[in-house]
């Protein structure tokens, strides 16, 4: 079967007296048959090319659904008299959201079966689940297309009927008042879907006659509604990537009149919760890796925050959480995350021993204030996600419960380690590594899949992955390259990956690969990159950039038209994009995301064997950038190397909604990776 070949129609963008010619754009029309008939070519063509490994994709779906415990259940919390969980029963797709009153030995109580709801439907999606403080109602969104667009449901939990007053085209955000009879939800701009206003809804009323209580005029800002842990406030927090505001109002007023926390000043962020009489606020005012500060609740402003925990050169503070006895914070020092205990009382503080050195940890969802236990989460790429429960006194830890790897799983047989490569400025960028000890050869012989995000400062830490047995246990080293343009190593690191100092995140990328080659962990000929969206412009870049460095590369939902999609205000996610990329409106951001743009930098050269997703109603990238790359891609290429586009056309950015059939498309990828290293073992 031959690769579908695109139609070309040159249409002419000029910018800056510069003009591109883009032959393919002609692809952005979803409503035309032309452009599904092409993807539906594409994905006939990646099914025929991948005919020999469909025994093997099979194996592969059944190895990683087997080691899921299907009748799994979340660790119970209590809130408000209540204990709070979801689970699955065997053979379902999606969660069962439960409760059980005053004890776990009470009847349970079924809040949501979202299987239910999916029944017939090729997508579903439920967001934002909340109830009223009455314990009576129950809210939550209902998304059937995947496009990340709710239309909010009410649920009465005495009577258990469902009203047939709903309220459409939402984000999923609801938050209720203290009354039990008004809520406040976030609604996107229909076209960017840039989350832009906050109603106020009374129950069982028409969502026609809500109320508008703020709209965000900036588009270069989004906004959504929360509420205090002590639940005494309702908050409007809105941000840009370098900014934020907040307004505040009484959760037992919901009609009162919101405050402004502190106004909007360009480059100052902060987040707020609250208890007694202060504001608690992360903040980068001053303090390039945040501190916190306090505030009281009568006169919030800049000019009376006092320092609570100051800012540190070498230590990124990322969240905290209050209790009525102790503040907790969640720290990251050079790379790794500590969570440091910190009594009212002025009594010494103390940080938690992880005993790891590639490691991901966490503060856990900790609803009650009035308590000494701790919730926090843990995992490394040897330890499965586990939950624990801390007596912040007594220092006791308590195991609630470990991901449970069906079929047994052996955390000694394989190895784990972090290294350090040299980027091309002379910055050391670690490298978190883990491979099966019995099958790992320090020749360079194992096939190796690094992996990489680098953008909006997303650490990407070291996490366990049933799945990813998969390949360990056939010879694979699977590594993450920690990048710059997260905040892996404190927000300097974000810093210097973005805007135009973006290109730092691909020479990072292309370091590390050599590293691995040159300490032996494999060869150009097994080394295999994978990124996900921003993560797939980081392989798009680094493929033109270094194409003989791999011999394969996923990238998946992969943001690869940079400028044409920077330059276009109506594409959802541009205009508060930014401060991230750069504005090509502005000449010298133009030529500089031009210079790595994958799209506009593709060339008539040799690329490696490369293996594109996306999504049809994908609203974060829209599905014509990876389809016009492929096109491109395969245009100019000069090599025999495989060129596949695998397009999920009922699903948006996070592909199939179900927990099984997700890892359908994750097997067809891992095929691809698994065949591509036997034919060079042979």
């Amino acid at each position: 079967m031959k690769a579908p070949i695109a139609k070309k129609i040159n249409h002419i963008l000029k910018t800056h007296g510069h003009e591109r010619t883009d032959p393919y754009y002609w692809m952005r029309d979803r409503e035309n048959p032309e452009v599904i008939n092409y993807l539906k070519e594409e994905n006939s063509y990646l099914k025929e090319v991948l005919k020999e490994t469909e025994g093997l994709q099979n194996q592969l779906f059944q190895e990683m659904k087997s080691r899921i415990k299907e009748d799994d259940q979340s660790v119970p919390y209590f809130k408000k008299g209540y204990f709070w969980y979801s689970r699955y029963e065997q053979g379902c797709e999606y969660p069962i959201y439960c409760r059980k009153k005053g004890s776990l030995e009470a009847k349970e109580e079924i809040l949501l079966n979202v299987n239910e709801l999916a029944e017939g439907k090729p997508y579903c999606q439920v967001s934002g689940l909340a109830v009223s403080h009455n314990q009576r109602y129950l809210g939550y969104g209902l998304d059937v297309v995947g496009r990340r667009i709710y239309e909010v449901f009410f649920k009465d939990l005495e009577t258990g009927e469902t009203s047939s007053l709903t309220i459409p085209n939402t984000t999923g955000n609801i938050t209720w008042a203290a009354d039990d009879q008004h809520l406040f939800y976030a609604k996107q701009d229909p076209e960017t879907l840039r989350a832009h206003k906050i109603f106020r809804h009374e129950l069982y009323s028409n969502s026609e006659n809500d109320q508008l209580i703020f709209e965000e005029k900036d588009e270069e800002f989004s906004c959504h509604v929360l509420k205090t842990k002590s639940e005494a406030f309702l908050l409007i927090h809105s941000e840009s990537t370098i900014s934020s505001e907040i307004r505040f109002v009484d959760a037992s007023q919901p009609l009162g009149d919101w405050k402004v926390l502190q106004a909007r000043i360009p480059h100052l962020e902060y987040a707020a919760d609250h208890y007694e009489d202060h504001f608690w606020i992360r903040t980068n005012h001053q303090a390039q890796n945040f501190k916190v500060v306090k505030a009281p609740v009568d006169n919030p402003g800049l000019q009376n925050w006092k320092d609570f925990i100051p800012h540190r050169e070498d230590v990124l503070i990322e969240d905290f959480d209050l209790f009525l006895g102790f503040f907790v914070s969640q720290e990251r020092s050079n790379g790794l995350t500590q969570l440091l205990i910190k009594p009212w009382d002025g009594s010494p503080g103390h940080a938690l021993d992880f005993g790891e050195e590639a490691y991901t940890a966490w503060i856990g969802h900790n609803p009650e204030f009035d308590s000494e236990i701790l919730r926090f989460g843990f995992n490394s790429l040897v330890t499965p996600a586990s939950i624990f429960d801390y007596h912040m006194v007594t220092r006791e830890k308590k195991l609630l419960k470990q991901q449970e790897v069906v079929g047994g799983y052996d955390s000694t047989l394989y190895e784990s380690a972090r290294i350090w490569a040299q980027a091309e400025d002379g910055v050391m960028v670690p490298i978190s590594l883990v491979y099966k000890k019995s099958s790992f050869q320090p020749d360079g012989s194992n096939p190796l899949l690094l992996y990489a995000y680098g953008s909006y400062g997303y650490s990407s830490d070291a996490y366990f992955s049933s799945n990813r047995l998969s390949l360990l246990d056939r010879g694979f080293v699977f590594a993450i390259a920690h990048v710059r343009g997260g905040e892996d190593l404190g927000r300097k690191w974000y810093e210097d990956g973005k805007l135009l100092k973006k290109r730092n995140t691909f020479t990072d990328f292309i370091a590390c690969a050599k590293h691995l080659i040159d300490e032996n962990y494999t060869r150009v000929d097994r080394l295999y990159g994978m990124g996900g969206s921003a993560g797939g412009l980081l392989i798009g870049a680094v493929i033109n950039m270094r194409p003989d460095l791999f011999d394969g590369v996923i990238a998946a939902v992969p943001f690869v038209d940079v400028v044409t999609t920077m330059l276009d205000e109506s594409i959802p996610l541009t205009t508060g994009e930014f401060q991230e990329w750069g504005n090509p409106k502005f000449e010298e951001y133009y030529h500089y995301m031009l210079s790595y743009s994958p799209y506009d930098q593709v060339e008539s050269k040799a690329y490696p064997n490369i293996m594109v997703t996306s999504g049809l109603h994908d609203s974060q990238v829209q599905y014509w950038e990876p389809t016009k790359w492929v096109a491109k891609l395969r245009d100019l290429k000069t090599d025999e190397n495989l060129l596949l586009l695998h397009t999920n056309m009922e699903a948006g950015h996070g592909g199939a909604s179900g927990r099984f059939q997700a890892l359908k498309e994750l097997a067809m990828e891992y095929a691809f990776l698994v065949m591509l290293a036997d034919k060079k073992r042979k």
